[in-house]
């Protein structure tokens, strides 16, 4: 330990470096998982300093990309059942983000349109993202993340010609996941 490092630092660093040990020989599966939980929290900590729950963080996206969608076409984007859409729908309009609004010909169908208190969220919390991401690739090599992003898209691709029926299981072990965060 450094004459300017805390024992709790030095600590923490020795915590690390036993975490990368045993993660070494795990599986893909469990390194992605670990991966996923580690940006979602250090996202989550950052969007909850904005007052914006982790649970909305992927409807604004989807909804700065592409404004105006139906509840289900929002649902279908964010992978995400009906049921949870409409729930963060009525949390997110409530908190003043967005209307939700009957279309004149078809009562049924009802789209999501950001207000302009949810438009400029974009500017308080994307750089919220870009500091995750930019800790995320701190200290990797060029040659390394290019590996990865070629990995992880190999891995996407194994795994997207999956049945509907087999993906349903982990979809709402992602979407327990997220509740849990959120």
């Amino acid at each position: 330990m450094s004459t300017t490092e805390s024992p709790a630092k030095a600590t923490r660093a020795g915590a690390s470096r036993a975490w990368r040990d045993v993660l070494h020989d795990e599986r893909m599966t469990h390194l992605i998982r670990t991966a996923l939980r580690c940006t979602s929290s250090a996202l989550q900590r950052r969007l909850k300093q904005q007052d914006v729950l982790y649970g909305h963080w992927t409807f604004l996206r989807i909804l700065w990309q592409t404004d105006g969608l139906t509840q289900r076409q929002l649902s279908e984007q964010a992978d995400v059942t009906e049921p949870s859409t409409v729930t963060a729908l009525q949390a997110m309009e409530k908190l003043g983000y967005l209307t939700r609004q009957k279309m004149p010909g078809n009562k049924k169908q009802i789209r999501v349109f950001l207000t302009p208190k949810g438009m400029s969220l974009r500017s308080l919390i994307v750089p919220c993202a870009e500091e995750v991401n930019r800790m995320v690739v701190a200290g990797i090599s060029a040659e390394d993340l290019a590996a990865t992003r070629r990995t992880l898209l190999a891995v996407i691709e194994n795994l997207s010609g999956d049945s509907e029926e087999a993906r349903e299981p982990a979809a709402a072990q992602e979407r327990l996941e997220a509740q849990e965060l959120g």
